[in-house]
């Protein structure tokens, strides 16, 4: 299982996960009508990168995450940067309740993968999101089991496209779409690979 916590101090400093966390939220940014009203919650949040890249696009925004290292990390970064609109939370919805108040975005970056029952997250990403509100997903497609070299084991090998389409309207999503927002590509054993990444948008139907 990866170490969030060890890794939170370093995460930053890989240029490679700051433009990955850009890009998808430029496809985010051109997938879903966001505006200053907007309440979002992203979940798996890490240090924030994702969410600062669409912080002046959005209103309140709550941060999510299991790791207390990577909530440290993102509390110094937003009292650094002086934004009042980003709060953390340490949250596990898996065996947390919902938080109180819902939005009207709920997004994730090179999460779901990580989560063991990903099906049972979407339907929670359902429940605490307010009527018409926005699913974003953007993760690994499907992959051969070489994207993660560090021994992590508890993890989906990505997701089939399709799958993850059933998966996300039987939670009770629709207009769900599907882009290609980025890949990554990695030194595998001397040879370059590269590993897509899509960006899933999905509104709540019911």
């Amino acid at each position: 299982m990866t170490n969030f916590d060890e890794r939170a101090k370093d995460w930053d400093s890989d240029p490679k996960k700051v433009h990955r966390a850009k890009t998808v939220a430029e496809a985010i940014r051109g997938a879903i009508p966001l505006n200053q009203n907007m309440s979002a919650l992203e979940y798996g949040c890490g240090t924030g990168l994702l969410s600062f890249a669409l912080q002046p696009l959005l209103g309140q925004i709550t941060l999510a995450d299991t790791s207390l290292g990577m909530l440290n990390v993102l509390t110094e970064k937003i009292a650094a940067s002086g934004v009042t609109n980003m709060t953390p939370l340490r949250l596990d919805l898996s065996v947390d309740p919902l938080p109180a108040q819902p939005f009207d975005l709920t997004y994730s970056l090179m999460t779901l993968h990580h989560i063991d029952d990903a099906r049972g997250i979407l339907k929670k990403f359902h429940a605490l999101l307010k009527p018409d509100g926005w699913l974003c997903v953007s993760d690994l497609d499907k992959e051969d089991g070489s994207f993660h070299t560090d021994g992590t084991t508890d993890v989906h090998l990505g997701f089939e496209r399709s799958e993850l389409q059933k998966w996300v309207e039987e939670a009770g999503f629709a207009d769900v779409k599907f882009s290609t927002a980025y890949e990554i590509k990695k030194d595998i054993d001397g040879v370059e690979k590269t590993f897509p990444v899509f960006l899933l948008t999905a509104c709540k139907a019911d």
